[in-house]
């Protein structure tokens, strides 16, 4: 069985890393580059680094941040934010990223997905899916959670993996920063519609919410995570000697 991976993610806003509840009301928490070299070093499988303005703000990613960031890392780093074109793709691997996520530009236009695919492979393009239950539907939203797209998430998330989407990283907003589990419900629901890598994001709160995740929904192959790690209140090595002392494999 291969190991299930274990994600820091670091928000990053005007430079600096930031954590809210439920993408709201973000509170600074530290450099970038002095928390990737941190997780880089004690044990983290890999790191996910967001521009979280950057579409809403209408910009490109903010590069020399990036740069500086991607130089202490030593496991892949995945980043997104204001991700348009396959330009943008380009940049943001040159500046040192090994995966690029994608979402409110691949909604404008799903076609950025079959097109960074061909280009770069299927490896290289992560679909990032910001879901909000809406009327007991699971709804995508857009720019940072902040606009309601009216699309429906399964169906859009089956459609990315069918343009070259090589892995998907389903952020729950309803669950994001309220540290009481992961939204089991809609993870189980993703990876019955997909065969690649799932990532569950949003609600890790301790040791045992991860336990729960990988046991309740083992189709999951990752799990994301920002503030519990930033602020120490799951060390990384005690989670991954957890994780094994309950039969899930991980990488110590």
């Amino acid at each position: 069985m291969l190991t299930k991976r274990i994600i820091p993610c670091l928000d990053v806003k005007d430079g600096r890393v930031v954590k809210g509840v439920n993408f709201k009301g973000l509170g600074d928490v530290a450099s970038p580059v002095a928390l990737v070299k941190y997780y880089s070093e004690c044990g983290a499988d890999e790191l996910v680094f967001y521009d979280i303005t950057a579409s809403f703000e209408g910009r490109k990613l903010f590069a020399d941040i990036l740069r500086q960031t991607a130089g202490e890392v030593f496991i892949p780093l995945t980043v997104g934010g204001g991700i348009n074109t396959t330009e943008d793709f380009d940049r943001v691997l040159k500046s040192g990223a090994d995966k690029v996520s994608v979402n409110s530009g691949a909604i404008r236009d799903p076609s950025l997905i079959s097109a960074a695919a061909k280009r770069y492979g299927d490896q290289c393009v992560v679909l990032s899916v910001d879901v909000k239950r809406v009327d007991g539907e699971f709804r995508v939203f857009a720019k940072g959670g902040r606009e309601d797209t009216g699309m429906e998430a399964i169906g859009w998330i089956r459609e990315s993996v069918a343009r070259g989407a090589g892995e998907v990283v389903v952020n729950s907003i309803d669950t994001d920063g309220v540290k009481k589990g992961f939204d089991l419900p809609m993870l189980e629901a993703v990876c019955e519609a997909v065969n690649v890598p799932v990532i569950a994001s949003g609600g890790a709160g301790c040791t045992e919410d991860f336990i729960r995740l990988f046991k309740a929904v083992p189709g999951v192959d990752a799990g994301l995570a920002a503030s519990v790690f930033h602020f120490g209140e799951v060390k990384m090595d005690e989670l991954k000697r957890a994780m094994r002392d309950s039969g899930i494999p991980a990488r110590l």
